[in-house]
């Protein structure tokens, strides 16, 4: 009996699968502060993206489709997949091609695109914003509200209020910058679920190496 149940909850949950595949409402841009990520991860993993002199700042994490409450992931779809060679391309803003194609496991065949097409519209997403240089060109590491750095997008960005962009900190760091977009990447309210501020008043943000 057990492994019948079993039988229809996994063919139950293939069925929501296949139907959140382009079933969602907007985007989440997320940004990833590069030098942060390799203090924290990527350091210990040699990733060739915290090499010094790769002058990484903000890179892009990903485009994640999302809904007013909760978001899809690992989407069952019929769309092609990227190929190498195209996910591999997305190494000079995301840092590597295997991010690329996790990305498009977890989030991209939930947007409804091929793969090449989903590649192509995080790129075009990630040009959309533009990274403040006053943090792009960080030389060393300092200790800052997470306010600022939302205010430093709003600066370089005038088209972004408050509650279109959420900053996120992790283990006492800087994370990412989260920016809601329209599925035409028009900036939008973020979604409560999205809106999880970063409250600390001396995060650590390192520098560009």
């Amino acid at each position: 009996m057990r492994w019948i149940l079993a039988l229809i909850l996994s063919a139950t949950l293939a069925g929501a699968q296949d139907k959140a595949a382009g079933n969602f409402d907007h985007y989440v841009l997320a940004l990833s502060w590069t030098p942060g990520w390799c203090a924290s991860e990527g350091d210990a993993r040699r990733a060739p993206e915290c090499a010094i002199g790769r002058a990484r700042a903000f890179s892009l994490h990903g485009l994640w489709p999302q809904n007013q409450t909760g978001w899809p992931e690992f989407c069952r779809t019929t769309r092609r997949d990227p190929t190498r060679a195209q996910t591999a391309a997305m190494a000079d803003i995301m840092g590597s091609g295997g991010l690329a194609w996790y990305q498009w496991r977890k989030h991209g065949r939930c947007s409804g695109l091929d793969g090449p097409a989903y590649l192509a519209l995080s790129r075009a997403a990630y040009a959309r914003i533009t990274i403040p240089p006053v943090l792009a060109g960080l030389n060393r590491d300092v200790r800052l509200p997470a306010k600022v750095v939302e205010a430093a997008f709003l600066e370089a960005n005038p088209d972004l209020t408050p509650d279109m962009i959420t900053i996120t900190c992790r283990d006492g760091r800087i994370a990412e910058a989260r920016i809601c977009l329209t599925t035409d990447l028009d900036p939008r309210l973020c979604a409560p679920d999205s809106r999880r501020d970063c409250a600390l008043s001396a995060a650590i943000m390192d520098g560009v190496r």
